[in-house]
């Protein structure tokens, strides 16, 4: 059933502003965004059409050819958007993968989950609220991007300068693509929990590996097998089948919004391009920290510049001093989405966009599990046979997967070495 949500429809009753229609502050946000976007592009533009790589000199030279045509092209040479993929000089043991894959899955888990309780606690719960005064809601989605975003490119710079990292050749300027998609995809899930109950918020996000997929043929022309798609569709149908059946056992909200929905294809669309475009970045020979440093240093860039354009930088600086519990939780969410993130390019660079999303899916069917175990609470025979359909799923999946890969080796060990 699609109503108005009666208490977004109160706050906006008594602030009657602006920022109460989220379609305006994504636009005004866009707008923000745009007088960064623009001007670099024009930049970008310039210095491929002037013959800068020839031409240029000073001191500004080389963070110009790292920008604009990154540190592995040569005068004369064309650019192209993305080069060979690595060659694996040695394939990993399946002992190897398997474990690098459980580390991911117990990193992602451990950040995502411990930020998805926090987040709600920010976007849902006021600040302030005594016996006497209702409280205040914070309602600055930006902002806490912003918070996630400082602390990210903080942590992948450290590990950039303390560690050694390989050549780095992707222009700079690629990254401002993920950047923006990824600042977008961040606002749409803040935004959403505005709007949308808790079954229609899970249910899109179980969805997700379906259109990560699709996106996979559009971005880097991807081609994927008839089972990969079947064990997709069949991952999303079973943890939709538990949460569903678990949700309607607690009595959630019915509460639905149209502007809800809009905003829950946005993050769709938006976080599907990201991890494609993530992965197809990869492509070059970078590490993990690198991308992570490379697109949070281009999502802090946009994200301050709309905000102090907006003038709401120093009003969220100041309810974060007036609300020191508001501090704690921003503060957390960040740490979780810094730790999360080092996880997410390095799950992205070692087994793709499709298995990072297909992780980031059950994330949340673990999180009902887990209370069910700690709380006591009773799973549902539907219950049961989603979660029998997502594990039997993705073991299909592997098995696939190991069944393929051992052709293809067996193909290439009995083709003929040509001598010249």
């Amino acid at each position: 059933m699609v109503v108005i949500s009666s208490v977004y429809a109160e706050d906006a009753a008594v602030d009657g502003v602006w920022s109460d229609y989220w379609v305006l502050r994504f636009l005004v946000n866009l707008a923000g965004y745009a007088t960064i976007i623009i001007p670099g592009y024009l930049l970008v533009q310039y210095f491929k059409k002037s013959n800068y790589l020839e031409t240029g000199r000073g001191i500004c030279f080389p963070v110009v050819k790292a920008c604009v045509f990154g540190n592995e092209l040569k005068p004369g040479v064309q650019e192209q958007p993305f080069p060979s993929p690595r060659v694996e000089t040695q394939e990993p043991s399946f002992t190897r993968q398997t474990i690098k894959l459980l580390g991911c899955v117990i990193g992602l888990q451990a950040s995502y989950l411990t930020w998805g309780v926090v987040q709600e606690r920010v976007m849902t719960k006021a600040y302030g609220r005594t016996d006497t005064e209702p409280g205040v809601k914070f309602r600055d989605s930006q902002f806490l991007v912003f918070m996630n975003r400082i602390l990210a490119v903080t942590v992948a710079g450290l590990c950039c300068a303390l560690s050694k990292q390989p050549r780095h050749g992707a222009p700079m300027y690629n990254y401002s693509f993920a950047s923006i998609s990824n600042i977008l995809s961040s606002w749409c899930q803040y935004e959403a929990l505005k709007f949308i109950s808790f079954p229609t918020q899970v249910l899109a996000k179980a969805s997700k590996v379906i259109p990560v997929m699709l996106m996979g043929k559009i971005v880097s022309r991807k081609s994927y097998e008839y089972w990969e798609y079947l064990t997709a569709v069949l991952i999303s149908a079973g943890v939709s089948m538990f949460l569903l059946s678990h949700s309607q056992s607690q009595h959630p909200s019915t509460v639905t919004t149209f502007s809800g929905i809009l905003i829950l294809v946005g993050y769709i669309l938006f976080d599907s391009f990201t991890s494609n475009w993530q992965d197809a970045l990869f492509r070059y020979k970078m590490s993990s920290v690198q991308m992570m440093f490379g697109v949070n240093l281009f999502s802090c860039l946009f994200t301050v510049g709309s905000l102090l354009e907006q003038g709401a930088f120093f009003q969220n600086l100041s309810f974060m001093l007036q609300h020191p519990e508001f501090a704690a939780h921003a503060g957390l969410l960040s740490v979780c989405s810094a730790c999360g993130q080092l996880f997410i390019f390095y799950t992205i660079s070692q087994f793709g966009a499709a298995a990072f999303t297909i992780i980031m899916t059950l994330r949340q069917a673990f999180a009902i599990l887990l209370s069910c175990l700690i709380y006591g609470h009773s799973v549902t025979v539907v219950g049961a046979l989603g979660l029998a359909t997502v594990f039997l799923s993705l073991f299909l999946r592997v098995y696939a997967r190991s069944r393929m890969n051992r052709k293809k080796r067996a193909a290439q060990s009995q083709t003929p070495v040509q001598k010249v």
